[in-house]
């Protein structure tokens, strides 16, 4: 899939608007993509999270994609969402949008590689499921992977848990966790997606975690490994509940619209480095069999030690 074809779903959900328990625009869009793949089953679960399955061929399911539809915003004049009161008391423009609002800010612009909007967290990685799964079914690929979208995550994660507790997703499957995250070094803007080995809050499954950094590598996508503490994602609920749970996310500028001098500004992401977390959840999508990274690394230490016993004579 090309930047421009990215880009254009970015562009149709973030037109949209959206807020904690106010999903409704977001969740229709989403389901008119869904509703042009033919190999793509939906299901909407009592809380609202969108469930969606492709499906071609006899292959097996291994991995749920996972990504919220909120933002923060403000709800019958409660503002939901992580964003400090000082930032608050400025009062900044908002615009309504009946049930609720938001920032006065701009719904999509792209400028110098990057894309601004008032919502990338996490409509982005909302894109990027939709993305692979129309990627899958040009390919005419056999392969078999769900994607959750989920309510309410800027409240406590809420949709997550509620699939996690209703237990609808056998354990035998990996949950992987999409996110627009914080830029914290050691994670820099414009050098790949980012393989997250934690968040704030847990450290996730590091099998699952090779295996994502030994298929970006195989497929030469453009990557970082870094542990990202400014929050807690959705791979946290989900492990909480007894799942094994892998992160990816790219770096995000002015997270929750928090921008310089306590300003609400539009949040910004790379262009580029959306195009290559779609890039590493289509080849995870592909990959049929688990690699584990780290058994390669065992056998390179073991020939090491073979050699150097061989070498220097030990017993």
């Amino acid at each position: 899939m090309n930047t421009d074809q990215i880009l254009h779903i970015v562009q149709s959900l973030m037109a949209q608007p959206t807020a904690p328990f106010c999903e409704d625009a977001v969740r229709a869009e989403i389901l008119q993509h869904l509703a042009q793949f033919p190999h793509v089953s939906v299901k909407i679960d009592p809380f609202g999270n969108v469930i969606a399955h492709y499906q071609r061929g006899d292959v097996a399911p291994r991995w749920i994609l996972s990504a919220h539809m909120d933002h923060p915003g403000f709800v019958q004049d409660e503002f939901l969402g992580g964003v400090p009161e000082r930032y608050l008391q400025k009062n900044p423009p908002r615009r309504s949008f009946g049930a609720f609002d938001m920032w006065d800010l701009p719904a999509f612009e792209v400028r110098d590689g990057c894309i601004y909007s008032r919502a990338c967290d996490d409509l982005i990685g909302c894109a990027a499921m939709i993305a692979v799964f129309s990627e899958l079914e040009h390919m005419e690929a056999d392969a078999s992977v769900f994607a959750a979208f989920t309510c309410a995550e800027e409240v406590g994660l809420l949709g997550a848990v509620y699939l996690a507790r209703s237990a609808c997703f056998s354990k035998e499957l990996g949950i992987l966790s999409l996110e627009t995250s914080s830029e914290r070094p050691p994670a820099k803007m414009h050098e790949g997606v980012i393989v997250r080995t934690g968040d704030r809050s847990s450290v996730f499954d590091s099998v699952l975690v090779s295996e994502l950094v030994q298929i970006a590598s195989d497929n030469r996508i453009s990557h970082q490994r870094c542990l990202m503490s400014g929050g807690t994602c959705e791979a946290t609920a989900y492990r909480l509940y007894g799942h094994r749970v892998a992160g990816v996310c790219v770096a995000l500028g002015n997270y929750h619209n928090c921008g310089p001098a306590d300003d609400i500004a539009a949040e910004y992401v790379s262009v580029s480095d959306v195009c290559a977390m779609v890039g590493l959840c289509l080849a995870v999508s592909l990959q049929r069999a688990p690699l584990d990274g780290s058994e390669k690394l065992r056998v390179s230490l073991e020939v090491e030690l073979d050699q150097q016993i061989h070498k220097r004579n030990f017993c």
